[in-house]
């Protein structure tokens, strides 16, 4: 039975292990394809933003350590080893003339220990801020690389488009050279126009290339890892959602630099109440029972205090608390003004994106494809020189590629729009 059983094991694990592996394959087949499959690798994945999480998590496991009290220290004293001079020296607690067991515990000033807990409330609460920052920072980097990337894939596929359109016009050229209704000079034309456009395929291929690897770099994946062609950009959110009042206050309550400011400022309170609170001495309990030969015949009690004699460090120490409360206050109000200007200043590009993308969709496209027809009709039958021509397609050509960077940029400024807000519209 055992020798059965081994292969029949063997061959469960090909086949989960194989199970596996398709499944793997199957996401990187998928992966890029939307941005979300994107974020979603990364928020497991990138080491950058796995670091904060872990030290936001060291921070949170500090706040029990600080408000505990410091552990009890015990002494042994052994007195009179040699009972008077009657016995060699001994260590024996029965034989010795006593034996003093002494149980110290330090204890600090009434509040110093709320006080110490509080603050490392507060620099967790500072350390998950820091965080969600690290992680909207990253979204942000790659939602724009994903816009960047493509507008690379649909300008590519726009300059093959308008490649082919130029191969049929050079054909047109041809024909009407061949009979004596064009120049060759039209010809020559179309062929550079060709020739051009070829060099913009390799210039976009390699922007292409190069997104990708940045990408795969934000993933933390090797640089030449296969990503699928971006199918789709994101919805824009409706412009209600972008009321510049509404979201100035969401920055204020929600952005992480905000946030980790914000609780900076209240650790900084917390630690100029402790600073005060050490003019204060702290104490030390201790009990001591007194053992004599094998019975214990005395107890003593024991209080401790340290002397804050030094008023010159500990006011030091107070300024020091106070200036420090002031600067995080100033780095509060820096980190509010830049937050609320770069706003301020993405929401003015993300409105004008929106409506250059509208202008090129009902107008600048339509007139511009309109032209090109008539420019071709009116080359076919000779009332048009092939110069005109050109610029007709040229004028299309660039209709097209206004629209889909309008697009990009829109996708860009809604990224930084999201990344000061902490949170996706």
């Amino acid at each position: 039975m055992k020798m059965r059983t081994k292969p029949r094991a063997s061959w469960l694990y090909a086949v989960l292990l194989g199970a596996f592996s398709l499944a793997a394959q199957a996401q990187d087949a998928t992966l890029g394809a939307n941005v979300e499959s994107l974020l979603d690798f990364a928020r497991s994945r990138n080491p950058e933003y796995a670091s904060m999480r872990y030290e936001a998590d060291a921070a949170a496991e500090r706040v029990t350590s600080a408000g505990a009290l410091p552990d009890p220290k015990f002494r042994t004293e052994l007195r009179d080893i040699t009972r008077m001079g009657e016995q060699n020296p001994t260590l024996a607690p029965a034989r010795v003339g006593s034996t003093r067991y002494l149980l110290m515990q330090d204890v600090p000033w009434l509040g110093k220990r709320d006080l110490k807990r509080e603050i490392a409330e507060l620099d967790a609460r500072g350390a998950e801020g820091r965080a969600s920052g690290t992680w909207a920072e990253l979204a942000a980097r790659i939602k724009t690389a994903y816009s960047q990337l493509q507008y690379v894939y649909r300008n590519e596929q726009l300059t093959r488009e308008i490649l082919d359109l130029m191969t049929r016009l050079e054909k047109i050229a041809q024909v009407r050279y061949a009979g004596g209704l064009a120049a060759q000079q039209d010809v020559i034309r179309a062929q550079v126009e060709q020739t051009g456009m070829k060099s913009e395929l390799v210039a976009l291929e390699n922007e292409r290339r190069q997104l990708q690897a940045r990408l795969n770099a934000l993933l933390a994946r090797p640089s030449a890892s296969p990503l699928a062609a971006p199918e789709r950009l994101r919805t824009l959110p409706a412009p209600a959602q972008l009321d510049p009042l509404a979201l100035e206050e969401r920055v204020r309550t929600k952005n992480p630099q905000l946030f980790a400011e914000e609780a900076r400022i209240r650790s900084a309170e917390k630690n100029r109440e402790l600073t005060y609170k050490n003019r204060y001495p702290d104490f030390t309990l201790g009990v001591s029972p007194i053992q004599y030969q094998g019975s214990v015949k005395e107890w003593e009690l024991m209080v401790e205090l340290n002397l804050p004699l030094q008023q010159g460090s500990r006011r030091a120490q107070e300024r020091e608390s106070e200036a420090m409360l002031s600067a995080a206050q100033a780095r509060r109000d820096a980190t509010a003004n830049q937050v609320l200007g770069e706003l301020a200043e993405n929401l003015s590009g993300f409105d004008a994106a929106r409506r250059t993308e509208a202008l090129a969709a009902t107008s600048l496209l339509p007139q511009s494809e309109l032209t090109f027809k008539a420019a071709l009709a009116g080359y076919e039958t000779g009332k048009v020189d092939f110069a005109t021509l050109l610029d007709a397609q040229r004028q299309i050509r660039q209709a097209r590629q206004n629209r889909i960077k309008a697009q990009a940029d829109a996708q860009m400024r809604l990224a930084e729009i999201e990344r000061i807000l902490g949170e996706d519209l």
